[in-house]
């Protein structure tokens, strides 16, 4: 279910991504301007991996009481189970799964889609999102090599088939635990600032750009402004792009999508109906 379109269904969503960009992506892709990836290869492939092990292996340690903490209060919280898992795609496409402690509850509408997330969400929950505390199990993600300290932030699987080439290759490199703005000026940030940030990133990985941004990611996990969105969960979903290549999310979405998605279902209900 959309956060900004109740009215639509999940499958209805991801049926207007598809359509989106069916009709739309080659169009972006030929506005949007080229990618040019940093030529700094050896830190990419040598320095930047040692500087996560040896870091992320630090941060683990530090963190276990943290986590042992977080568990038992998210277990009073919204009890069994303590974690969940859901796969988000990595470097060159390789999928793997991240794992975080639950904090939302498992609420459904009546057809037995989840709420939007703003209305799942506990206390609690918006508390571990405000201050990043939901990402310290990540990681473990970071030392075992599916991830990287700083990165683009994996997404699910879901908007794979959505992204323009431009916006592809932010998966050049291993997804980060954030890729924070440059400029925090912005308060918070569209699905377009991030991909665009992302793509500014994979062309300009070099120790002494991880070493600005491990700066800037303390900072954004404690800028006021992100943090109330990532409380809230209130950016909604990336859905595709403009007629100008520019990102928009579900609240975005043209209205004769929404009219072409609840047509295709009662179409469909209908055949279903007769087929019966």
């Amino acid at each position: 279910m959309s956060s900004f379109h109740p009215e639509l269904s999940v499958r209805q969503i991801e049926e207007i991504g598809r359509k989106l960009a069916a009709d739309r992506l080659s169009l972006v892709n030929d506005v949007q301007p080229a990618v040019h990836p940093s030529g700094n290869v050896l830190y990419a492939k040598y320095g930047k991996r040692a500087l996560d092990i040896v870091l992320s292996a630090l941060a683990c340690t530090v963190t276990l009481p943290v986590n042992a903490v977080i568990g038992l209060v998210t277990l009073a919280d919204v009890g069994t189970p303590l974690f969940f898992k859901q796969v988000r795609v990595g470097r060159l496409g390789k999928r793997f799964s991240i794992v975080k402690f639950r904090n939302m509850r498992d609420e459904r509408d009546e057809n037995g889609d989840p709420l939007p997330p703003q209305q799942r969400v506990t206390k609690w929950g918006k508390f571990v999102r405000k201050t990043s505390l939901d990402e310290l199990l990540n990681f473990w993600c970071v030392l075992r090599g599916d991830m990287s300290l700083i990165g683009p932030r994996p997404l699910p699987e879901v908007y794979l088939e959505r992204y323009s080439e431009r916006h592809m290759h932010r998966l050049d490199v291993r997804p980060g635990l954030e890729c924070p703005p440059r400029d925090l000026s912005q308060g918070v940030w569209t699905w377009n600032d991030q991909f665009e940030n992302d793509i500014w990133y994979v062309e300009h990985v070099s120790f002494k750009t991880d070493c600005m941004m491990l700066g800037k990611l303390v900072k954004f996990a404690f800028d006021r402004k992100s943090a109330q969105a990532r409380a809230v969960a209130s950016r909604g979903s990336f859905m595709g792009y403009d007629f100008d290549g520019v990102a928009i999310n579900d609240a975005q979405i043209p209205a004769e999508y929404i009219t072409w998605a609840q047509s295709h279902a009662d179409d469909a209900s209908k055949e279903q109906k007769a087929i019966g």
